[in-house]
């Protein structure tokens, strides 16, 4: 980055010379050599475990420790038969594309995003989800989206009219899951996408949140929540971390989601979800990844709507293999728009095939 000086022109001073000997120069050259080589090591054995197997314990003791997977490797995660794949499969059986769509998508388990304002209708559809999961002794992923100014409106807009509506809301979700076991996913990019909001705003953002996760917290036991938190290239660890302590999640959460609705690859995402856990400093925190549709990775230019070129990731696990990572899950609903491609949440056939390609 190039910095204007303020001023008169402020030319550099000739470096000092080193008042070292030859040999202690060779010498210090060649503990540089060996400190690059470790580190290069240490990052490829990282890297190669996420995907190849578990991270071995370190041979040292980390600053702060990390917990272990919450959930036991062999959780099985619910398949709702209505997701947006697999209603588009049944109405259209004969065409070419649906053979791979039914395979690779509308047969893996993906998060239900509650997004109806109805408190009636919220109680009953979250109700019916925790329930049906249980028969099948699975366990289902809830997406809440529907805080106040929502999106900032921009392409995804809607949400409740208030804070008291949310609230209002956010009881009716949490009698709709009572005692019964789920994920809950507290809002996508309400924390990341923040500046939108004046700072009235975004005080009573923090507010809405915290109460819907205290109502969680005390409703309904069994959930487990996961405040979002955007993603590895959107804000740094230590401002999320600091949104999220404002929100309660020192207090009322169980975790945090990265990644959802993005493409950044999975390692990205699980150094940035454990780095803002190290900035929390509560380690019995966990972290979800959406590995839904990060197969490929990233476009160049990190865009988010609707790329070209994606392709679906890891299928969601609870066998992670490592500390800290409670689950990769497909948040997103593969197939489904945000916005470019068509209008936010419709499904797109077209790209839901090409990203099974």
């Amino acid at each position: 980055m190039i910095t204007k000086l303020c001023g008169r022109d402020r030319r550099p001073r000739p470096p000092v010379r080193a008042r070292t000997s030859r040999w202690a120069g060779r010498g210090i050259a060649q503990l540089i050599v060996m400190v690059l080589v470790v580190e290069v090591v240490m990052a490829a054995t990282t890297v190669q475990a996420l995907f190849v197997g578990p991270v071995r314990a370190p041979a040292t003791r980390p600053s702060l420790p990390v917990a272990k997977p919450f959930f036991p490797a062999t959780t099985r995660f619910y398949v709702d038969p209505h997701n947006p794949a697999a209603t588009w499969v049944r109405d259209h059986p004969h065409d070419r594309r649906a053979a791979a769509i039914a395979r690779r998508i509308a047969a893996e388990p993906q998060a239900a995003w509650l997004t109806e304002t109805n408190e009636s209708l919220i109680e009953q559809r979250a109700r019916d989800l925790v329930r049906t999961a249980a028969a099948q002794r699975r366990l289902p992923v809830l997406v809440t989206y529907t805080i106040p100014q929502r999106d900032c409106q921009q392409l995804s807009s809607g949400g409740a009219g208030d804070t008291a509506a949310y609230r209002r809301w956010s009881d009716a979700l949490t009698r709709g899951i009572g005692d019964g076991r789920a994920i809950v996913i507290l809002e996508p990019d309400a924390l990341a996408h923040m500046s939108c909001l004046k700072r009235r705003q975004q005080a009573d953002r923090f507010a809405a949140l915290a109460y819907a996760a205290r109502a969680l917290q005390r409703g309904a036991p069994r959930a487990r929540v996961y405040y979002d938190a955007g993603n590895s290239g959107w804000q740094p660890a230590r401002t999320m971390a600091e949104r999220l302590r404002r929100a309660g999640i020192e207090r009322y959460g169980d975790g945090i989601a990265v990644n959802v609705s993005n493409f950044n690859a999975t390692a990205d995402e699980v150094r940035y979800g454990l780095s803002v856990i190290r900035e929390l400093r509560r380690p019995r925190l966990g972290v979800v990844v959406d590995t839904s549709r990060n197969g490929a990775g990233p476009t160049r230019h990190h865009r988010f709507c609707d790329p070209p070129g994606r392709k679906l990731g890891r299928p969601p696990t609870a066998a992670t293999g490592i500390p800290g990572v409670d689950a990769f899950l497909w948040v997103k609903q593969p197939g489904q728009a945000d916005g470019c491609a068509a209008g936010a949440g419709m499904f797109v056939p077209g790209y839901a095939y090409r990203l099974t390609r």
